[in-house]
């Protein structure tokens, strides 16, 4: 049996019965970067609203009696609910879901349904994975390239399949069912248990998937693919968005529009010659400088050279440790930087000192 989740994607609460609560471990990314370990405990309900991890979709976030799950994966048909506070097995719970995840999740992950199908329709281009980021998402084909007229293509067509309100139905199929041949996929896992679950798209694809789905391509709303890049072991990568992260990326992008159009104090459409302009001007700028640099140590050195209190040693550039710096020395010279200059007498005396050692010795 499938879980709640998968059989009513846009349910956001229901009430259910906690089966099991044991004691458990979640490794997590601590603030220094190194993996950390949170006690608490896996419960497992008779049904459940949160998605496990699996298919290339995240688990679900939510609340069970306002207690937050910090994780949900699969367990054979059990899903393992971690929190950090114990439940009575036996006892009624309401579950409720974090919906503007799962609502992500569900338009990222029709959507790459839809875009899969579309690009193995026009271009025979199969997918081999996907995933589904924080940010955006990518499809992994199998190909070496992907030109540009492809991408163009196919976001137009799967846009074109959205205005047209393409209804979303979820089956369920035997694993000796005769139907089950004919749908593509991409194989079980091991550790599968219970019936086939298909999604389809009305006269676009059948796929085999546990995750969960809008139930109408017009919740996607719209999808841009914003681009390729090269894949591994000679695959393409296909980078796009879907529904609300189309509206957020845009959002974001007008906001950098403004800032550049009042930094540069010129229109959206003529940024980037602007930028190019700063771009070769800073280029001579730091060239001239880097020139000018040169000619003031030259004159530098020839005004301390025949500066009448020349001693064999002139005070200019700082002494590492003394002065809490760092340089190097070679042939006899010394060349730094310091952070410190409050104690340039003493490096001074320590030079003088070095000068004259070596001057007697001579």
């Amino acid at each position: 049996m499938a879980f709640l989740c998968q059989r009513d994607s846009y349910a956001r609460e229901f009430v259910t019965t906690v089966v099991s609560c044991q004691p458990a471990e979640l490794q997590t990314d601590g603030s220094n970067g190194k993996k950390e370990a949170l006690s608490g405990f896996h419960v497992v309900l008779e049904d459940t609203l949160l998605f496990p991890e699996g298919g290339g979709q995240p688990d679900d976030r939510g609340t069970i009696n306002d207690i937050s799950v910090l994780r949900v994966t699969r367990r054979g048909a059990q899903a393992d609910h971690f929190i950090q506070t114990p439940l009575a097995p036996g006892s009624q719970v309401q579950v409720q879901v974090d919906w503007e995840r799962r609502f992500d999740h569900m338009q990222q992950h029709s959507g790459q349904h839809l875009i899969t199908a579309v690009a193995d329709s026009l271009f025979g281009l199969k997918t081999t994975s996907w995933e589904l980021g924080r940010l955006r998402s990518v499809i992994e084909l199998d190909s070496p390239s992907v030109t540009a007229e492809q991408v163009a293509t196919i976001e137009q067509s799967v846009n074109e399949k959205i205005r047209d309100r393409l209804p979303v139905s979820v089956q369920e199929l035997s694993l000796d069912d005769p139907e089950v041949e004919k749908v593509r996929g991409r194989g079980l896992p091991d550790d599968h248990a219970g019936p086939i679950r298909v999604v389809t798209i009305e006269g676009v694809d059948s796929n085999m998937c546990c995750g969960t789905h809008v139930n109408n391509l017009s919740d996607l709303q719209v999808i841009k693919i914003l681009g390729t890049e090269k894949g591994k072991k000679n695959k393409t990568n296909l980078i796009f968005l879907a529904g609300n992260r189309v509206l957020k990326w845009m959002e974001r992008s007008h906001g950098t529009e403004k800032a550049l159009t009042t930094l540069l104090k010129c229109g959206a459409e003529d940024h980037v010659e602007a930028v190019k302009k700063l771009q070769n001007s800073s280029k001579l700028l730091q060239k001239n400088n880097l020139n000018l640099l040169r000619d003031l140590a030259v004159h530098i050195a020839h005004c301390l050279r025949n500066s009448p209190d020349w001693g064999g040693v002139v005070v200019l550039h700082r002494v590492a440790e003394v002065l809490e710096g760092k340089g190097a020395g070679k042939k006899g010279r010394f060349q730094g930087k310091a952070t410190k200059m409050s104690r340039r007498a003493e490096v001074q005396v320590l030079l003088q000192d070095y000068v004259s050692t070596q001057s007697a010795e001579e």
